[in-house]
């Protein structure tokens, strides 16, 4: 079967196209233009889009492995917050409960917080404390740089021990090595085990890497004083992304059934979930990302509604060479996919240069505010389809116009 446009009449085709743009050079290049900023808008607002996405997602991850998160203390009673430490009804016993009855949960950790004066010779850094196991390490995704974590048995003893994150170790040893150190907590002597390799800041600016770990036991009778046996939180890892809120509702009624809540009463812990506020920053992002290509796309229409213009006056123009062609057996088929192949290479130059220009463009807003953007390969593939789509969408009016000539009015034309 032969091909209906075969490679030499489309080569000859894509010649006198450009020969046709050729005529008029700047009016050209500036209906490419349109184009190019068109395509080049589009592509850095995806790209910029999707690093924010990329850093939202970043975030996610730092808040924990599915985490579920058990927190001393009601949201609210008779308009008042409770807060962390505005009881002492969360226990131990409640941590190993939910870990034994709710299979939805993988792994546990007590967790006893605050913030403490840490001293080493004559420096000293107020910092936040977390009195954890080892565990801890694995809901929040956590590594350590060197050294080790307290083992079971310390914990059993309430060993003074601690592991000590990036910010605390900078401020107290500087360039000296903290392994084997001892440091002053408060009133009491606790020796440097490990160091916490760096997990910069939270979504809302808090310095995460400003702390120290050490055993709930010893936070516990150490820092507390005796006789304390409450936990502020216990932090739970749910088997998958999925098991999250299936869980939550099992240790929600598992607690409530401990503590002996009524059905009516207020709940004396909550159960948060910091990764909402991160995928509403997600999905924020994404929604961002779709209004400002939108927007973007409306120079992509004006830059179609400039090659629509463009080719009329061509059309126009060259009333007397479309009669010409016509009166020697050109048929209205031929000359409508030359003047739409005129089109197609102004909109197809335009989408080449807009992609170099979204590309730089993307590049040099990565460098000058320090993100790291990367440009999605799909968005690279698309981008030309996209100006070839608008080239024969705004060309065919054009094209159709210039084939629905009559030969002896187009050549009576001055």
């Amino acid at each position: 079967m032969r091909a209906l446009f075969p490679v030499s009449a489309l080569a000859m085709l894509g010649v006198q196209g450009l020969r046709a743009i050729g005529r008029n050079k700047l009016r050209s290049a500036l209906t490419v233009l349109g184009i190019t900023v068109g395509i080049g808008a589009v592509i850095c607002v995806v790209a910029v889009g999707n690093a924010g996405s990329q850093h939202a997602e970043a975030e996610l991850q730092k808040l924990g492995n599915n985490l579920v998160w058990v927190e001393a203390g009601s949201r609210n009673i008779a308009g008042v917050r409770t807060g962390t430490h505005g009881t002492t009804s969360l226990t131990l016993d409640d941590a190993q409960a939910i870990l034994r009855e709710v299979p939805l949960i993988a792994t546990m950790s007590p967790q006893v917080g605050g913030r403490a004066l840490v001293a080493y010779q004559n420096r000293n850094w107020t910092s936040v404390y977390r009195g954890i196991t080892p565990e801890y390490m694995d809901i929040k995704q956590w590594a350590l740089a060197a050294g080790h974590m307290f083992s079971p048995e310390q914990i059993e003893q309430s060993a003074s021990v601690v592991v000590v994150g990036k910010t605390l170790r900078e401020n107290l040893f500087g360039a000296e090595d903290p392994l084997g150190k001892i440091v002053r907590i408060n009133s009491q002597l606790f020796e440097v085990i490990g160091t916490l390799a760096p997990k910069g800041q939270t979504a809302t600016g808090q310095d995460q890497d400003d702390t120290f770990f050490l055993p709930y036991t010893s936070a516990q009778k150490k820092l507390r004083g005796r006789g304390i046996t409450w936990l502020d939180d216990i932090l739970c890892s749910a088997t998958s992304r999925e098991a999250v809120d299936p869980a939550i509702d099992r240790v929600m009624a598992l607690m409530r059934q401990r503590h002996q809540i009524q059905s009516c009463a207020e709940d004396d812990f909550n159960i948060r979930r910091p990764d909402e506020v991160v995928k509403a920053q997600i999905e924020a992002s994404h929604s961002l990302t779709l209004l400002l290509i939108s927007v973007a796309s409306i120079s992509l229409l004006i830059g179609g509604i400039g090659i629509m213009n463009v080719m009329l006056v061509s059309v126009t123009e060259r009333t007397r060479e479309i009669g010409l062609r016509l009166a020697v057996g050109a048929t209205p088929r031929a000359i409508q996919i030359q003047f739409l192949g005129e089109a197609v290479i102004l909109s197809t130059c335009g989408g080449i240069f807009g992609i170099l220009l979204g590309v730089a463009s993307s590049l040099l807003l990565s460098h000058t505010l320090g993100w790291p953007v990367s440009i999605p390969a799909r968005a690279l593939a698309i981008a030309p389809a996209f100006a070839i789509g608008v080239g024969v969408l705004f060309g065919f009016y054009p094209a159709w116009r210039a084939a629905r000539l009559d030969p002896i009015e187009a050549l009576r034309h001055e």
